[in-house]
């Protein structure tokens, strides 16, 4: 999340957004729930498509939500999301991690959902995050851990994927195996008090193997990723056709099984 649709490393193809209008608060931020109050004010940081943030205003009502994002064409659908929902106290921005046009002390909760990990400087993010949330607020921020996603039935071809993304992240100074580090970054950011912990998306009923591996059928050879990953030499087309294959039988076969680690961290503001 920097400053343009563009520089959005996952870019916004269709089947990246697939991914996220699947994620709420109960699948996605869990972790957080506890710290949500009626009345709060509450930012999400990298909002995509509105779905966490519509549920975070729900939950804060008649608290208000602000969810930035620096894609114009994705907060044109986190909007829609919110219109379709009638939730009236929520609002989107267009915005920089790195430079929050808000005010020192401005809101209850900062939140950010798969963030850090796209960012080549989490922790300076982590920093600004800080800088808007109030005393006794809190930042919360969750990250998968792509080296520790394993699957069932095993497959080279699904080995490979796995290599090319983090591969690809890399490439673009980013983490992919975010999740491990949160801890470690929110301390490097000045946290004053941090609470870790983890938490796993599984994939396993066939309608979870339908929408994850179809996703990435697709997303493997028609999104920023694939670009990416034949224009830097991390993978050739032929990898990729293989690649999203393997998504499509895994997605099909009844033992088919999926587990995706996430860190997660809670954090106090200094002062």
């Amino acid at each position: 999340m920097q400053t343009s649709d563009q520089d959005y490393g996952q870019g916004h193809a269709e089947s990246v957004i697939r991914s996220q209008r699947w994620r709420r608060v109960d699948n996605s931020a869990a972790y957080l729930v506890e710290r949500l109050r009626p009345g709060q004010a509450v930012l999400d940081v990298g909002c995509g498509p509105g779905t966490i943030t519509v549920d975070l205003a729900g939950r804060v009502t008649p608290g208000r939500v602000v969810g930035v994002d620096p894609g114009e064409s994705v907060l044109a659908q986190a909007r829609a999301t919110a219109a379709a929902a009638r939730t009236d106290n929520v609002e989107f921005r267009r915005g920089d991690v790195h430079e929050l046009d808000f005010d020192d002390d401005t809101f209850d909760v900062v939140h950010a959902h798969q963030v850090l990990l796209h960012l080549t400087d989490p922790v300076g993010a982590l920093r600004e995050m800080l800088r808007v949330v109030r005393p006794g607020g809190v930042v919360a921020a969750r990250d998968t851990d792509y080296a520790g996603a394993i699957w069932w039935p095993a497959d080279e071809r699904l080995d490979r994927w796995q290599e090319v993304y983090r591969s690809v992240a890399r490439a673009n100074g980013t983490e992919p195996d975010a999740g491990r580090r949160l801890l470690a970054w929110a301390r490097a950011a000045g946290a004053d008090e941090v609470t870790p912990s983890a938490s796993i998306w599984c994939h396993a009923t066939p309608e979870e193997r339908a929408w994850w591996g179809e996703m990435w059928a697709e997303r493997i050879l028609d999104s920023r990723i694939a670009e990416q990953a034949v224009s830097g030499g991390h993978a050739n087309r032929e990898e990729l056709v293989a690649i999203s294959a393997a998504w499509s039988e895994w997605a099909r076969h009844p033992d088919g099984w999926l587990a995706l680690p996430h860190g997660e961290v809670l954090c106090r503001a200094p002062g």
